[in-house]
């Protein structure tokens, strides 16, 4: 292999980290949900039914882009057919699977969130629900695939939510603004006699376009 072992060693820390912290976050519960992050050809990713706050240096889980097992000994999660097929059919370097309570419930009961906010267009569009189909299948990794079509994130429906990135900072920070979304859908949609205001496909490419440019685009200007 040759990815130098501290690059290795930092990078699952980083996923470590990022696990952790969907717990304190709120999106999971116990072990449910899981991260990897692809580095080349090798897949770091959480093993199956670990605590995270027990996982250390000596635990680092990784796979090839088959799932064949190149580091480590415990069982990978068994999610990764999810987290496999968005590196084989994006450019995306991380993924976060969470359960996260707001977007489970919004799953259930609609088949795509409705665009109740702008930051709807930072997940590529309107957000889709991806069929039920029995979790850590490939039937559902191939639902999974079709929801995120232009998107980069998607809702499982009746389990969760699935967001990828180019960074575990930005795959978790469109897994919470996913789940916001669905928590503000939730509580405007429950006023009773009123029906929230929805956004536009105008709207939302104007959104998409200032995004765009959204944050230290580059630091060096004044």
């Amino acid at each position: 292999m040759k990815d130098r072992p501290d690059d290795l060693a930092a990078a699952w820390s980083e996923l470590v980290a990022t696990a952790r912290r969907t717990v304190t976050d709120g999106l999971v519960v116990g072990t449910s949900g899981n991260v990897s992050r692809r580095i080349r050809d090798l897949v770091l990713v959480t093993p199956s039914g670990v605590p995270y706050d027990r996982l250390g240096p000596a635990d680092t889980t990784a796979v090839d882009l088959e799932g064949r097992q190149i580091i480590g000994t415990l069982r990978p999660t068994s999610e990764l057919p999810m987290h496999l097929t968005v590196y084989r059919s994006t450019t995306a370097t991380a993924v976060v699977h969470t359960h996260a309570p707001h977007a489970t419930a919004v799953s259930t009961l609609v088949a795509e969130l409705p665009p109740i906010h702008y930051m709807t267009a930072a997940l590529g569009g309107p957000v889709r629900v991806a069929p039920y189909a029995l979790y850590g299948s490939d039937e559902l990794a191939a639902h999974m695939e079709e929801a995120l079509r232009d998107r980069t994130g998607c809702l499982l429906q009746n389990h969760g939510t699935l967001a990828y990135g180019d960074s575990l900072d930005q795959a978790l920070d469109r897994t919470a603004q996913l789940e916001w979304m669905c928590r503000v859908w939730l509580s405007a949609s429950s006023v009773p006699g009123r029906t929230p205001n929805l956004l536009s496909p105008s709207q939302l490419d104007a959104a998409a376009g200032r995004l765009r440019g959204y944050g230290q685009q580059d630091r060096h200007q004044g």
